[in-house]
């Protein structure tokens, strides 16, 4: 079994533009005479890996601490997608029982590649971006995959894992009434046939 890190290391991670970037700053520290080293962190919640629960772009819609774990945990496969992925792309890729789906490369999922996510009831999309959607008008594509409570992962870093078939785990922190939250995803290789979540 091998553990494939997915995530990006916070301090130094992208910044969608115009969000927070995360800053930590040392409130106490042992080497001033403190009994512990402490750190304050402020950071916006869609820092780094994250994920976006549907109040981020739905009013009234479920925050982080609503959301269906299962979405978040469980097979997964990785596939290249070179430019956007629009349906077209996704259609040939993406595996007939795929239940989570990320994937590399991909600029953005157009609004038609959502759809198609939909219709295959994916129950989570995860991207290399720090936007699921075109950064210049993300709205419809997140509209799309939120509002049929599938779950969205950005800012991935797959590099180190193959495309194929995984074992995902990518639980969100637990943070109530947010409309993300970051998680340290991680890839499981070499899982048995027989798992079924």
């Amino acid at each position: 079994m091998e553990i494939i890190d997915i995530s990006q290391e916070l301090f130094s991670s992208v910044v969608f533009p115009g969000d927070t970037p995360p800053t930590p700053r040392r409130v106490m520290s042992i080497s001033n005479g403190d009994a512990v080293n402490l750190t304050d962190v402020t950071m916006c919640a869609h820092n780094s890996t994250h994920i976006d629960a549907p109040c981020h772009f739905i009013d009234g819609g479920a925050s982080v601490e609503q959301l269906d774990l299962h979405r978040f945990v469980g097979t997964a496969d990785v596939i290249t997608v070179f430019g956007v992925a629009d349906a077209e792309t996704l259609s040939h890729l993406i595996p007939l029982d795929c239940k989570r789906l990320l994937i590399r490369g991909a600029d953005y999922i157009t609004p038609d590649g959502a759809r198609l996510i939909v219709e295959q009831g994916i129950l989570l999309v995860g991207v290399e971006a720090q936007s699921v959607g075109d950064p210049k008008a993300p709205r419809e594509t997140h509209i799309i995959l939120l509002s049929s409570n599938v779950g969205i992962l950005e800012g991935l870093r797959l590099k180190n894992a193959p495309d194929g078939r995984y074992f995902l785990s990518a639980a969100p922190i637990n943070m109530g009434g947010s409309d993300g939250a970051p998680c340290r995803a991680v890839l499981i290789s070499d899982i048995t046939t027989d798992i079924t979540l």
